[in-house]
């Protein structure tokens, strides 16, 4: 048998705000700790040079973090023109430096020529595996691996401010885009080059952005309360069905449950495609998992949610 988890069986979404010069690991961990969770997962690192909305998953909403994973984030972005680093951000080393001759309407022009449907080579200084590894490893022994150029969509693109040689910008984007990739081929488009001195995530899919709280003030409203934190931090979590804001919903009938937690399917309450995935709800409005829909309008159960 496995070995039981230690912790709360507590589950639900918690906003961080991360803070800037912490891994998303490192803040996970503490929020883990804070709320006693059994389990925790995060929905998409930020580099520790990034603050901002980090959805942290606790307990069966582990389950159902990859969705956010392909949800469409926004971020607030400075870039640096004139210096080229080899990360495309602050922590990396300079390796190009060039005057900036362009002006603001070029600026302008170069940074909307990305708004819309373009693909994207990944940094090597990024999370993306190759054969186990992280990219970022190779890079850091000095090894660049052929990199693929991926499909991206900016949906929208706001240069704020421009200020000398500092171009603030607001950037909606899908799954998948590397702010630092996008920012190092303005720079290059301009001639000048460019690197993120500032990147600051505001949103992920269509979290409430005025949940979100820094891990400080977490820590301070548990100090306040101490053994009893529970009562004040576990109404700070959404509910762990909002990574799966974007499936369609079905109802499952009370005689019907049993049959879907042995792994068998069950009828759909509602139309669907064959091959859609579809959360399901018992008739409490309690969320059971998600199912995936075949050509006949069954549901294959494919996460559950274990109760305890």
């Amino acid at each position: 048998m496995g070995r039981r988890r230690k912790g709360r069986a507590i589950n639900g979404v918690f906003l961080l705000d991360k803070p800037l010069g912490e891994s998303s690991n490192r803040v996970l961990q503490w929020v883990r700790a804070i709320y006693g969770a059994s389990k925790a997962g995060h929905t998409g690192a930020l580099d520790p040079l990034a603050s901002g909305m980090l959805p942290i998953c606790l307990g069966e909403a582990t389950k159902f973090s990859q969705f956010l994973l392909d949800a469409d984030k926004t971020y607030e972005v400075t870039a640096t023109l004139g210096v080229r680093t080899d990360t495309s951000d602050a922590a990396g080393e300079v390796v190009e430096e060039k005057a900036v001759t362009v002006s603001e309407d070029e600026i302008r022009r170069a940074c909307l020529a990305y708004v819309g449907k373009t693909q994207q080579v990944p940094s090597m200084f990024s999370a993306l595996k190759h054969e186990g590894k992280p990219l970022y490893w190779y890079a850091r022994q000095g090894i660049t691996i052929e990199r693929p150029a991926r499909d991206i969509e900016i949906f929208s693109l706001s240069v704020d401010a421009i200020r000398g040689h500092e171009v603030d910008m607001t950037v909606h984007c899908s799954k998948g885009t590397y702010i630092r990739s996008l920012v190092d081929d303005i720079g290059q488009d301009l001639g000048c080059g460019a690197y993120v001195s500032r990147l600051h995530r505001t949103q992920v899919a269509n979290y409430p952005a005025d949940k979100m709280l820094p891990f400080d003030a977490l820590q301070a409203l548990a100090d306040e309360h101490q053994d009893e934190r529970f009562a004040y931090i576990d109404p700070l979590l959404l509910p762990m069905d909002l990574p799966l804001y974007a499936l369609p919903a079905s109802t499952v009938k009370a005689s019907d449950i049993q049959s879907l937690q042995n792994g068998q399917a069950v009828t759909a309450s509602i139309a669907t495609d064959a091959g859609q995935q579809v959360k399901v709800y018992d008739e409490d409005a309690r969320l059971l998992g998600v199912c995936e829909a075949d050509a006949t309008g069954l549901l294959h159960p494919k996460r559950l949610v274990v109760y305890q």
